[in-house]
């Protein structure tokens, strides 16, 4: 698969302008012969929406259905569901159609983030079909519970994407954007599953909050495959091989091992004991 993570600035609330950014980024990834694009979360409107939320809720733009003809695409936006609550969720497009939803589970409520104040949490994580084989989906917070990764490898999937809106930190440490801890979850999960994990962040700056960048793609051996700047946009472009990850798993069998009956009766015990 040749991929190409679109590390973009969005517009906070402008969601006609956002489209345009994301097609003009669709086009350069086609150039470049790409054959999936992933965006970072909520790309569709910016971030920090608060009160917003509702008015940047729309459906999928039938633009980027229409596109995804000719090149696979996976972004993030506010999606109003049926219960008229809003989710932060991502879609996945291709062939022109939406081929899977994911809501994000796990809201931070603390620091700068609200989240829960505006959104309601999914309650699933699912991997699915695709042309190019299972792919799972997280959403920012979600990759810090291993539970997530976990679910999500031994339903199959074989490339992990996190799409994100990671503030930019670690300023004392030779102009790394990026904390310490999203590095180590890409090379844990990577290494752990033997999938593809792939971090999809943006840039710029929202309400005196700047976003550091520093997409990157981690091989199923947990080595840095590709990595795009910080603090700037940029379009990287990584070739993802089925190889890699039948390598990774012929050497380190994690996945071949686990015991899935152990763990379902463990949990099960934690959960009666500390409910009890």
């Amino acid at each position: 698969m040749k991929l190409a993570v679109a590390q973009i600035k969005p517009t906070l609330g402008n969601v006609e302008k956002n489209i345009e950014i994301m097609k003009e980024k669709i086009s350069e990834a086609i150039n470049q012969g790409a054959e999936l694009i992933v965006f970072p979360e909520l790309a569709l409107s910016g971030y920090l929406l608060e009160e917003m939320v509702f008015d940047v809720c729309v459906n999928v733009p039938g633009e980027l259905v229409r596109l995804s003809n000719d090149i696979s695409i996976l972004f993030g936006g506010v999606e109003k569901g049926k219960d008229n609550y809003v989710y932060n969720s991502a879609f996945y497009l291709e062939d022109g159609k939406v081929k899977h939803t994911h809501r994000k589970v796990y809201l931070p409520n603390y620091g700068m983030f609200f989240e829960a104040r505006y959104f309601k949490g999914g309650d699933r994580f699912r991997a699915f079909d695709t042309k190019f084989g299972k792919i799972g989906i997280l959403i920012c917070e979600d990759a810090w519970h291993q539970s997530s990764s976990y679910i999500l490898s031994q339903d199959g999937a074989d490339y992990i994407f996190c799409l994100m809106n990671n503030p930019a930190r670690g300023f004392e440490d030779e102009g790394r954007y990026i904390s310490k801890e999203w590095e180590a979850i890409g090379y844990l999960t990577a290494s752990m599953t033997g999938s593809y994990f792939i971090m999809a962040n943006r840039v710029g700056c929202e309400d005196g909050v700047t976003f550091g960048g520093g997409s990157q793609v981690v091989s199923p051996s947990g080595k840095t495959a590709a990595r795009a700047p910080y603090m700037e946009e940029n379009l990287l472009i990584a070739e993802l091989s089925e190889r890699e990850i039948r390598k990774a798993r012929f050497t380190a069998p994690i996945l071949k091992t686990e015991n899935l009956d152990l763990t379902i009766r463990e949990l099960e015990r934690i959960r009666e004991e500390k409910y009890r």
